[in-house]
Order: structure tokens, then C-alpha cells, then sequence
């Protein structure tokens, strides 16, 4: 018999990328640019890189950047706890189960049209709004709601992180990354609107149909096959494993027959209402993960009284839910570990360096694509968004003058790198975190999601190109 090959439990795979960069510290010279300020925002200067004295990591800084790591992600780590226990206490109602139940009814269980219409939705709010960490309190009810349709968690969790992905990647309006990219490129502020909303559409429809078509494998696969399945062979990403019943038994279990009662209704309809508070919080209102959070535990606290589970309930079931999600909320610290050490170590600019002197050599239409490739690259190791703008665009926007590049193909190439690997990283907290929310193994994931990476990343090299041949403006 040929013996499996054994990926890896998560956690494992991630410190040993820590302890891979802390080793590459020791044989990468160490270089640093100097920061400005510029409109309030600090920003590298981009002829201003140096050598410095070199400050290789230690055994200790490999101990410590899971700490350090926790320590710079504190906000969304408690964030994550928070939603966990404000849906314990929510389905300790009853409502998700019932308004579960409600839906698929309307559907008439037909799948095949609620999950393309759910993922696109979670397109449009990641083309707009720039939604990330906002699709982790929609995951827990998709999985459910997966369940009863006949599919797996892998779908549930698709339908959110997948299509929040490809609009975030593609996005026309997202403030994060083409708002932030566009001020310090000097381009006027989300000037060439028109291109992005074409990519947002071509990354989207991959999204769909893939997903789609995953959905409807699983669905007419034996009950006990494909991902699930290897998802329950495994421990979990994180927390408790979720798993239940999938497939023609999920549709056959216990949550048949639940009726929305007036606890139900009025708890769901307060859920509504704090999923609303996230989109309006989001545009308007300038919120953070901070009041997320404090919107969240509103929320359970709110569910608990209206749902009849008293104070001493509510507090029980809040604390089973945190908990269930425990391992997901600290491998955020842990992933980004790696960020910690290259920043700890003064090597990252080193690489950003680098990547950009090999870029300069290229021809216009090279220097684009490897402009791109740069971008792709430094997402695995600065998973933030806006980070990797602030990093990157002052260094690769004066290059692409020089080499024959739109400053628009440039911040294309820069937002199409950042947002394509998101949902598919291990570096990328908020990801990871989503996957131990829907009790699926980053491993198991990958299984699903490789060949779709593999497709947007095709179709972001040829949207970049199109750009670059089209002299993608204004400037």
C-alpha cells in the first residue's frame, strides 16, 4: 500500500516558517530605508536604503514572536474570541437553527442558487467595503446553512472567504488598499475605476463557478466523501471540531422542523441588525476592530436576555463558544510570527530591496509582470494590506516610471499580489482564523483552494499585462 504523505499539523507548519526566517536572517544582509511622513502616513523613502549592523535572530527571538506576534495582533485575537462566544450564545437560542430552517424553505433547498448568489454578495462587500476580517461573523451561519443544503463546511466557508477574497483582490472601491495605495502613489483617488471593475468581474466569476462547482460535487458525493471527510480525519485549524452532520444527513437531522418562535425572531432580528452595524460601521462610521468587537458582545449579551437564557446561561454558553474558537484566535499571534522576526531582524527591507533591483533590468512589459510578482511574493510575508502599500508602493512607483510603467498598473499590480493569496496564505491571520471558525484544516483547505489560486493568480498576470499594454492611466 502507498503510504500517505503527512502534511503538517498547522501550528507546526507555522513555526517552522518562523524558524526558517529567523535561519535566512543569519545569511541576509541587513538593510533598512528611512521613514517619512507623508499626509499623515509613514511611508519608506525610497532612495534612502542602507546597510546596517546586522542583527541576526536568536533562539529567543523564535520563543518570543509568538508572543510578540499575539501582542501585535491583540485587537483581532480578542475580536475573534468575542464573535466566537457572542454565536454560543446566539445558537444557544435556537434562533440560527430556526432562521436556518426558514431559509432553506424559501429556497425550496435549491443550493445551486443560494451559494453563487451568497458568494457574489461577499464580493460586492469586499469590492467595496474592503471586507476581511467582517466575513468572520457570517461564518459560523454559513456553515450551518451549508449543512442543511446537503454541503460541507469547505462550502460554507467558500461562500465568505472566497468571494470577500476575489472582490477584495479585484475591488474598485476598496478604502484599504486602492484608497491607501492611490494617496501614495500620487493617482487621484480611485481614479481608473472602470479597469479594476472589469478584474473585480473576471476574479469574481472564477470564484463563482469554482465554488459552485465544488458545491455541487460534495453535494452529490457520498455523505462521508471528498474534503469533509479528510477535514474529519484531522484535527482542526484550530478549536473544537465543527464537523456534525453533512449531506443528505445534515438535511435529515435534528434541525428539521424548527419553527421561528418570538425569542427567535427577536434574536436573529438583533443579529440583522449588528450584521448591518458592521457594512454601516464600516463606510460611515470609521470603525475598527475595537468597536467590532464591543458591537459583538452587545450582541451576545442582547441574545442571551432575549432568548431566554438568563444571565447565568448566557455567560455559560458565551465562554463555550470563546472557547471552542480558542486555537484559531492564537494562531493569529502565530502567523505573524514570521513578520516579526524579518522586522525584528532589520532583513525585510533588504528583500523588498532585492526583489525591486531585479525588476529595474526588465523590460516595460517584464517589469510589469515581475512588478506583480513582487507583490505576490511580499504577501506572504506582510499580510496587511495597507502595510504592504506603505512598504512597497514609494519603492516600486518611482521604478515604474523609470522602466516605462503606469503608476495605475503599478497600484493594480500591488492590489491584485495583496488580495489574491489572502485566502490562501498561512501568514494571513484573519484567514486562519476564519478556517478554525468553520473547523476545516488549513491543509484540508488547501486541497480545495489550490487550483483556484492558481487560476486568479493566472488571470492577475494577464490583467496586469492588458493594463500595461492599454498604458492604464492616468498616469
Amino acid at each position: 500500500m502507498k503510504p500517505r504523505l503527512r502534511v503538517p499539523h498547522t501550528w507546526a507548519l507555522l513555526f517552522g516558517l518562523v524558524v526558517a526566517a529567523a535561519a535566512a536572517t543569519h545569511l541576509l544582509p541587513a538593510g533598512e530605508y528611512d521613514r517619512v511622513e507623508v499626509e499623515g502616513r509613514t511611508v519608506v523613502d525610497p532612495g534612502s536604503y542602507h546597510p546596517v549592523e546586522p542583527r541576526p535572530a536568536t533562539a529567543g527571538d523564535v520563543l518570543l514572536a509568538f508572543p510578540r506576534g499575539l501582542a501585535a495582533t491583540a485587537e483581532i485575537v480578542f475580536y475573534i474570541f468575542i464573535i466566537g462566544g457572542a454565536f454560543g450564545v446566539v445558537e444557544a437560542t435556537g434562533a440560527i437553527a430556526a432562521g436556518i430552517d426558514a431559509v432553506v424553505r424559501a429556497c425550496r433547498g435549491r443550493g445551486e442558487i443560494v451559494v453563487p448568489a451568497l458568494t457574489v454578495l461577499f464580493a460586492v462587500g469586499g469590492g467595496t467595503i474592503g471586507m476581511a476580517e467582517e466575513t468572520l461573523p457570517f461564518l459560523p451561519g454559513l456553515v450551518l446553512l451549508a449543512r442543511r443544503l446537503g454541503y460541507d463546511e469547505i462550502t460554507g466557508g467558500a461562500i465568505a472567504l472566497v468571494g470577500a477574497g476575489a472582490g477584495f483582490a479585484g475591488a474598485p472601491l476598496n478604502p484599504f488598499t486602492v484608497g491607501v495605495a492611490h494617496g501614495i502613489a500620487g493617482l487621484p483617488l480611485f481614479s481608473g475605476v472602470g479597469f479594476r471593475l472589469a478584474v473585480w468581474t473576471v476574479l469574481t466569476a472564477i470564484a463563482v463557478v469554482y465554488v459552485s462547482r465544488y458545491a455541487r460535487r460534495i453535494r452529490v458525493a457520498a455523505p462521508a466523501g471528498g474534503a469533509r471527510a479528510e477535514a474529519a480525519r484531522g484535527p482542526a485549524a484550530g478549536g473544537a471540531d465543527r464537523t456534525g452532520e453533512t449531506g443528505a444527513e445534515g438535511a435529515a437531522g435534528s434541525g428539521r422542523g424548527n419553527r421561528i418562535g418570538v425569542r427567535q425572531a427577536l434574536v436573529l432580528a438583533t443579529l440583522v441588525a449588528a450584521l448591518a452595524a458592521v457594512i454601516a460601521g464600516a463606510l460611515s462610521w470609521g470603525w475598527g476592530i475595537l468597536e467590532l468587537s464591543g458591537l459583538f458582545l452587545a450582541v451576545a449579551i442582547a441574545a442571551g436576555l432575549l432568548g431566554g437564557l438568563g444571565a447565568d446561561r448566557t455567560a455559560e454558553a458565551f465562554l463555550a463558544g470563546a472557547t471552542g474558537i480558542a486555537a484559531g484566535a492564537l494562531v493569529v499571534g502565530l502567523a505573524r510570527g514570521v513578520l516579526v522576526v524579518l522586522e525584528g531582524t532589520r532583513s525585510i527591507d533588504t528583500v523588498l530591496h532585492a526583489l525591486a533591483g531585479a525588476v529595474e533590468s526588465l523590460p516595460a512589459w517584464a517589469s510589469a509582470a515581475g512588478i506583480y510578482g513582487v507583490q505576490v511574493l511580499l504577501n506572504y510575508i506582510v499580510p496587511s494590506g495597507s502595510g504592504q502599500a506603505a512598504l512597497s508602493i514609494p519603492i516600486l512607483a518611482p521604478l515604474a516610471d523609470l522602466v516605462g510603467v503606469t503608476r495605475q498598473t503599478t497600484v493594480l499590480a500591488y492590489q491584485l499580489g495583496d488580495g489574491i493569496s489572502n485566502v490562501f496564505t498561512p501568514t494571513q491571520g484573519y484567514f486562519m482564523a476564519g478556517l478554525a471558525l468553520i473547523g476545516v484544516p488549513w491543509t484540508s483547505w488547501v486541497r480545495f483552494m489550490w487550483r483556484l489560486e492558481l487560476l486568479w493568480l493566472a488571470a492577475g498576470l494577464l490583467l496586469v499585462l492588458a493594463a500595461h499594454a492599454a498604458g492604464y492611466g492616468p498616469f
